[in-house]
């Protein structure tokens, strides 16, 4: 099947049938035939599957086998189910295990986009939108009052905003599947009936018989059958840095891809059955809620569960003292909508977007929204080594130890040159890197006049050179040191020392070929030369990432498929520590079993968190120690680029491809680096950290701000009584709906603006402590709390010629004055709060940004507009522009006194330790620092 160009192939029935013309299909698969599938049907329609039950559908096969018997294959004998002649399976024996097996696909995961969206109506908040939207909506069909509907048009304004933004940002399903699903490769040359033909990879099924040639890739887990050795790349399944060479009896595993030769191979495993779709179902078991997402949770339940009782008390006392039930359910329904922060989800949200154009302007681009706040918490980073902490390109190394008196570095390397066709493309890596440390105009010198190619059972090549000015001819070789060293006629004296070299070499993880050469013409005796030493080397800025990375407090552990000689010796490179485990401490799990398993921080936790690294791992390996970490309370990190780094960056906590990373890592990552090297990993922490700072100002605002509007109206209600202060006005305090969710939207619609504001990144992670936090709000909120409760104290004594109020020389208020006055008064110290949660210290410690600044003047201005004009009824009135000149000082003087109590609350809990006090990163001295340092990477 192997010849190329067009030809004849023979009818496999012997009867003198047409024969069907060979098609070249292209390099490494030339004289494949290309069959329709009237003429498979035709040459094969009495023959029977070998192993159907006898209704030629597959069905049965093996059907009582334990699946987990490595005798059997999906409940199938292996022995009878790979025992394929020469001429491949037929075509119905090959229908019948499509039908018993399945195609050659990875799992699908289909995600209804309007399911997801329909979910987000009735999730826990949009429900309470819900129920105040139909309270008010009743309240206004039996009172027939225009307020009600334009208290329900707004909600329903807020709905809709709550629900399609978060949405529209957050929405991203099936990524991670679907570009695994996609980098399989469609085409495969099957052999079946005694035909060779391409045939779409899918409709491959275990026993197959498939060519494989150079520059194709694997399109299924396969045994090599009888042939040449072929040499296969595997980087991207194991890590693996150079081409390994397979023979008779190799397992070929889908995804790799074939370098050199050609051989055929028997299907053993198809799909989900294959390593590479294992790992597809490791990734495809991961779904669970973002750790922000949690932290945004247990926030909201429990401001909910705290607004829910004081609702209900409110309720409970309103209703006793006679108030209309409609009123009251109306009422309490929209405080608590209007108390807790409804917005949270969606201004996070937004300035966790904002903050990934910040870092995709740094070359890494945010699939995950969520991930940029795991980032800055990030405590672990595992990282793969091949092609990512290295280049994943071996390099030839200045260590070339010499063997023959008088013998430069440079004669060695021109002798390994000239075992070689210099003169043509390099056939591959090492070629092309001895080719390129030579001049190679020097070597024109010399004519080749034999040639051996590089033969895996000898493990060497070999060249005859003449030189054409005095037609001096020699024999050259290069190959591994042991068997040219075995060549060579003064083997005894050099070889205690070449041992010892390779066996050096070998403790480092660095790869050797030997060079050597006849002396004294082309029969002459051999002489071992020296020994060239090949690396593939860190990347340039990787031992700089590092430094920068345990400095802001993040710990680096290797994990790679290499050796373990090779990992220790990368580890010694990047000053990472040289504890490093093989899988002997780790068992390989079936990806159903990672999944469920609950104990694998307390089985292999601390295992994991004393190594510097892991060496020759599975997929299954990286998953396990991903999420033992996990489990033991770190946020854990993963950096990768291949198919076998797709299960962890999936499984962790932020997943992040290297820039060059396979189609199916980049799905599976949460973060894509768009730039070569590591080190835009550093900044993505910093730039992380500084996001996480804003999103955490703001929840402390919203804390705080809900308790100031919740607990304002609970002590209003129930312990202030306006009807004593004049009897037209009714027994308790309240303000209409619409002014409720007009300060929602107002203050939480220009809040996004905290995106913007200027901040530092903390030198250590970013962490939730949510009781901290609560306390830092309480202290702004309930200060706030107090300055509204004084003031409507004020305000509602303004009739009184005697009160405060009237010393001050203020007009008295109205009713619905007072309503606006309290509006305004709340609005105010809602975005007061905002400058007093953004530091730890006084608020003019740090300048806000322009922006935050303009959306606070913004904000405030239309607040003040409103509170003078109201426009919306309701019962309320505009206030004089005295009185919102008054209740501007008044919020403004409360504001430094909220302040100091912030300040107070911190110091206090720093003393206690319960908050640490932790420097922030100087960014320019890291930028500095890393222009530095390319600087002399480039120098160097």
């Amino acid at each position: 099947p192997f010849s190329g160009g067009v030809g004849r192939t023979r009818s496999p029935r012997g009867d003198g049938a047409r024969p069907t013309p060979a098609v070249t299909m292209g390099r490494g698969q030339a004289g494949y035939t290309k069959m329709t599938d009237d003429s498979r049907i035709e040459i094969e329609r009495d023959v029977k599957p070998l192993l159907s039950s006898g209704g030629g559908d597959g069905v049965g096969y093996g059907s009582d086998a334990d699946p987990d018997d490595e005798r059997f294959y999906c409940g199938v004998d292996r022995e009878l189910l790979f025992n394929t002649p020469d001429d491949g399976l037929t075509e119905h024996e090959a229908a019948a295990r499509l039908d018993r097996f399945g195609p050659n696909k990875l799992r699908e995961v289909k995600v209804d986009i309007w399911h997801k969206l329909m979910m987000e109506f009735v999730q826990p908040m949009p429900l309470m939108i819900w129920a105040a939207i139909l309270i008010e909506t009743m309240q206004a069909f039996i009172n027939k009052s225009a307020d009600s509907w334009i208290d329900v048009f707004v909600l329903l304004v807020l709905q809709l905003l709550n629900v399609f933004v978060g949405f529209f940002e957050e929405m991203k399903a099936g990524d991670a599947i679907a570009a695994l699903r996609d980098s399989l490769k469609p085409e495969a040359c099957v052999k079946r009936g005694g035909r060779t033909y391409n045939c779409d990879a899918t409709t491959l099924v275990p026993g197959d018989v498939i060519c494989l040639g150079a520059g194709g890739a694997v399109p299924a887990d396969c045994t090599l059958r009888h042939g040449k050795p072929i040499q296969v790349d595997q980087a991207a399944l194991t890590g693996e840095s150079l081409p390994v060479t397979m023979s008779t009896g190799s397992d070929a595993k889908m995804g790799s891809t074939v370098t050199r030769g050609e051989i055929e191979a028997t299907v053993i495993a198809t799909g989900s059955q294959t390593f590479f779709g294992k790992t597809a179902d490791l990734v495809q078991g991961v779904d669970e809620l973002g750790h922000f997402e949690k932290v945004l949770r247990e926030i909201m339940v429990l401001l909910v569960a705290v607004g829910a009782i004081i609702c209900a008390i409110v309720f409970l006392y309103l209703v006793t003292i006679g108030v209309n039930f409609w009123e009251v359910l109306a009422f309490n329904v929209v405080l608590l909508v209007a108390s807790i922060p409804i917005a949270l989800r969606v201004v996070c949200t937004a300035t966790l977007a904002l903050g990934c154009h910040e870092l995709a302007a740094e070359k890494a681009i945010v699939a995950r929204l969520s991930s940029v706040e795991e980032l800055a918490g990030m405590t672990i980073l595992c990282s793969d080594k091949t092609g990512t902490l290295t280049l994943n390109k071996m390099m030839l190394q200045e260590d070339l130890p010499t063997f023959a008196p008088g013998v430069t570095k440079r004669e060695v390397l021109k002798l390994a040159a000239l075992a070689a066709k210099w003169w043509e493309p390099p056939k591959d890596a090492l070629d092309t890197l001895v080719l390129n440390a030579v001049d190679l105009r020097e070597l024109d010198a010399w004519e080749q006049t034999d040639y051996m190619p590089f033969d895996p059972t000898i493990k060497r090549t070999e060249a005859t050179v003449r030189k054409k000015s005095t037609g001096e001819s020699f024999k050259v070789s290069k190959g591994a040191p042991h068997v040219l060293l075995e060549m060579c006629d003064d083997k005894d004296k050099i070889r205690a020392a070449v041992d010892d070299k390779v066996l050096e070499l070998a403790h480092r993880g660095i790869r050797s070929l030997a060079v050597a050469r006849t002396k004294g013409g082309e029969d002459g005796p051999w002489e071992f030369q020296g020994i060239m030493t090949f690396l593939d080397p860190p990347r340039p800025d990787t031992k700089h990432t590092i430094d920068c990375a345990n400095e802001f407090g993040v710990g680096v552990k290797m994990i790679t498929g290499d050796h373990k000689a090779i990992a220790v010796e990368t580890c010694k490179v990047l000053g990472m520590g040289t504890h490093v485990l093989g899988t002997e401490s780790l068992p390989l799990m079936k990806a159903e079993d990672l999944e469920k398993a609950q104990t694998l921080g307390r089985d292999y936790g601390a295992l994991c968190q004393s190594a510097d690294g892991f060496a020759q791992v599975f997929p299954e390996h990286k998953y396990l120690i991903v999420e033992a970490l996990r489990q033991q309370g770190f946020l854990v990190g993963m950096t990768g680029d291949g198919v076998n780094d797709a299960p962890a960056l999936k499984r962790a906590d932020v997943g992040i491809a290297v820039q060059g990373a396979t189609n199916a890592a980049q799905a599976a990552a949460d973060i894509v680096l768009t730039e070569p090297g590591l080190s835009t990993i550093v900044t993505a922490i910093v730039t992380a950290r500084k996001i996480f700072q804003r999103m955490k100002n703001f929840v402390i605002y919203r804390v705080a701000c809900t308790q100031q509007l919740l607990f304002f109206f609970f002590v209003s209600c129930v312990f202030y009584h306006p009807n004593e202060r004049n009897d037209d006005w009714p027994n308790y305090f309240y303000i209409p709906v619409i002014a409720l969710v007009t300060i929602t939207i107002l203050n939480d619609g220009t809040i996004i603006s905290v995106a913007y504001d200027n901040v530092h990144a903390s030198h250590l992670p970013e962490k939730w402590d949510l009781n901290i936090l609560y306390i830092v709000s309480s202290s702004i909120g309930m200060t706030a709390l107090m300055s509204s409760l004084i003031l409507l104290s004020y305000a509602l004594s303004s009739n009184d010629p005697t009160s405060q109020w009237a010393s001050w020389g203020l007009p008295a208020l109205s009713y619905g004055e007072i309503q606006c006055l309290m509006y305004l008064k709340i609005s105010l110290s809602d975005y007061m709060s905002v400058f007093n949660s953004r530091t730890k210290g006084w608020m003019w410690s740090r300048a806000p940004s322009r922006v935050l600044v303009g959306a606070c003047i913004f904000a405030t201005s239309i607040s003040t507009i409103l509170s003078l004009y109201w426009p919306f009824g309701n019962g309320m009135q505009g206030i004089s522009g005295d009185v919102a000149l008054l209740c501007w000082l008044y919020v403004l003087f409360w504001a430094v006194l909220q302040d100091a109590a912030k300040v107070m609350t911190y110091s206090i809990l720093h003393s206690l330790g319960y908050v640490e006090s932790v420097d922030v990163i100087d960014e320019e001295a890291l930028k500095q620092s890393r222009e530095d340092f390319l600087a002399v990477s480039v120098r160097d």
